[in-house]
C-alpha cells in the first residue's frame, strides 16, 4: 500500500484563512467508505486523478454525485466519501475568516453543503485546479495554491462584524462549555439577535458550533491516544473533553459521526489495512476529512 501525506505551512498572510493545507496519495486502498467528519473549518479539496466521489452528503436532500473540485461548509452530519483503491489531491482546511476571505462568501452560505468549486468561485477554480494538476511535486503544488489564494486573499470582502468573530472565538474556544447567555452577554447582543447572526454568518447555532469543537477535540485526543498505542478509556475521554459521561460521549459520536467511537476507530483502520501512521492521520483529522490522510 502507498501512503503519502505532506503537510504544507502557507505563507503568513494566509494562515490566518488556512487552518491546514496537505497533500495526500494513498494507493492499495480497501474500496470503502470513509467518514467526513463535522469540524469548526471548512473543507476545499481539488482531487489529483480521479473525482472525488460523495456517496452522501451532510445534507441528506443533496443528491450523491462527483466532484472535480470540492468545497464544503460546516456541518453536523457525516458526509460519505467513496475512496475506491486510491485516493490523490490536495485538502484545505479553511477557517470560517477563510471563507469570506478566499471563497468570498460566509461559512453561512455554504452550511451543511458540498459544492462544486467553480460554482463558488467560477473562473478562479479553474486556474487553481488546472495548475495544481498540471504540476509535478507537492512543492509546486503549493505553490501555485499559494499564488491564487493570495491574491483572492488581497481582494477578499469585509472580514465578519466583530461580534461574530468574538462570538465564534467563545465558543469554539471553549469547546461549547460556555453557555449562550454568557457569550450573547459578551457580544452585547440578545440571545435570540446572536442566534441569528451566528446561524447566518457560519452555518451553524452556537450551540452546534460548541457541539463540533468539543467532538474535534475528543477526535484529537483519540488519535494522540492511539499515537502512543495506549488503552483507549472512553470514560477518562469524556471527563477530559467535557462530556458528562461515556454515555454522553457516545450519543455525541453516533451523531455527528455515525457511528460510535470504537466503531468508527475499526471502520478507519480496516480502510487502511493497518498503516498506523495513516491512521493517526484520520483520527486527528481536523477538517472535514473529505479524503483519507488528512491531519491536524
Amino acid at each position: 500500500m502507498l501512503s503519502e501525506s505532506v503537510v504544507h505551512r502557507p505563507p503568513a498572510a494566509l494562515r490566518p484563512y488556512l487552518a491546514e493545507a496537505v497533500g495526500y496519495r494513498y494507493e492499495g486502498l480497501t474500496p470503502a467508505l470513509h467518514r467526513g467528519l463535522p469540524s469548526p473549518h471548512l473543507t476545499l479539496v481539488i482531487p489529483l486523478d480521479e473525482p472525488l466521489v460523495m456517496a452522501a452528503h451532510p445534507d441528506p436532500a443533496q443528491l450523491p454525485g462527483g466532484f472535480d473540485a470540492l468545497v464544503g461548509g460546516l456541518h453536523t452530519r457525516p458526509a460519505l466519501i467513496a475512496t475506491g483503491t486510491r485516493q490523490a489531491g490536495v485538502q484545505l482546511s479553511l477557517t470560517v475568516a477563510g471563507a469570506r476571505a478566499l471563497l468570498g462568501v460566509p461559512a453561512g452560505t455554504l452550511g451543511s453543503r458540498d459544492e462544486h468549486l467553480s460554482d463558488v468561485l467560477g473562473s478562479v477554480a479553474a486556474e487553481l485546479v488546472e495548475r495544481v494538476r498540471s504540476t509535478r511535486t507537492w512543492a509546486d503544488r503549493f505553490a501555485a495554491v499559494d499564488d491564487v489564494l493570495l491574491r483572492r486573499a488581497a481582494a477578499g470582502p469585509p472580514a465578519a462584524a466583530p461580534e461574530l468573530t468574538e462570538a465564534w472565538r467563545l465558543t469554539t474556544g471553549s469547546a461549547g462549555r460556555l453557555p449562550v447567555a454568557v457569550v450573547a452577554e459578551r457580544t452585547g447582543w440578545s440571545e435570540r439577535h446572536l442566534r441569528h447572526r451566528f446561524l447566518a454568518e457560519f452555518g451553524l447555532t452556537p450551540k452546534q458550533a460548541g457541539r463540533v469543537a468539543r467532538f474535534g477535540a475528543a477526535r484529537r485526543r483519540l488519535g494522540s491516544t492511539v499515537a502512543r498505542g495506549e488503552h483507549v478509556d472512553l470514560a477518562g475521554l469524556a471527563v477530559a473533553t467535557g462530556y458528562a459521561d461515556q454515555s454522553h460521549l457516545t450519543r455525541e459520536w453516533r451523531e455527528l459521526a455515525g457511528l460510535p467511537p470504537r466503531r468508527w476507530l475499526a471502520a478507519e483502520h480496516q480502510l487502511l489495512r493497518t498503516d498506523a501512521d495513516a491512521l493517526l492521520r484520520f483520527v486527528q483529522d481536523g477538517s472535514c476529512g473529505r479524503r483519507p490522510g488528512s491531519p491536524a
